[in-house]
Parts: structure tokens; sequence; C-alpha cells
């Protein structure tokens, strides 16, 4: 079950926002669903993997290619 921050809620339905909009609002909001530093690092550094990766792929498409018309 999904944990909610009960003061937002409490200060969106003092606002006059709907029950529903109000209680996905503030579980929204909770802690569980927020990213942490270490989560944040942890995702550049598997994005700085796939650049490389990705490089590579292109590398290995391109070369081929430049060779097959005599640039290198």
């Amino acid at each position: 079950m999904t944990r909610m921050i009960s003061e937002v809620y409490n200060a969106f339905r003092k606002a006059g926002v709907p029950e529903d909009d109000a209680r996905q609002a503030a579980e929204a909001l909770s802690a569980e669903n927020l990213a942490t530093k270490a989560d944040i690092i942890e995702v550049k550094r598997e994005l700085s993997v796939v650049k490389w990766m990705l490089g590579i792929v292109i590398a290995a498409q391109i070369l081929p290619l430049l060779r097959a018309i005599g640039a290198i």
C-alpha cells in the first residue's frame, strides 16, 4: 500500500481539492516515490555506460562503411 503525507493531504482538502485528487497528490509526494541523491548517481553511472556502448556500436557500424568507400 502506498504511503502518503497526511499534512499534504489535509492541506489539499482544506484548499477544496476533491478527496481522490488530494490522496493521489499526497501519495505522489511521499518519500517512497522521491529519488534520493544515491538514486540519481546510480542513474548517471548507468547512463555513462550506455553512452560508451552506443559509441562502440556506432563505431562498429561506421568503420566498415568508411573502409568500403576507401576513406580509411
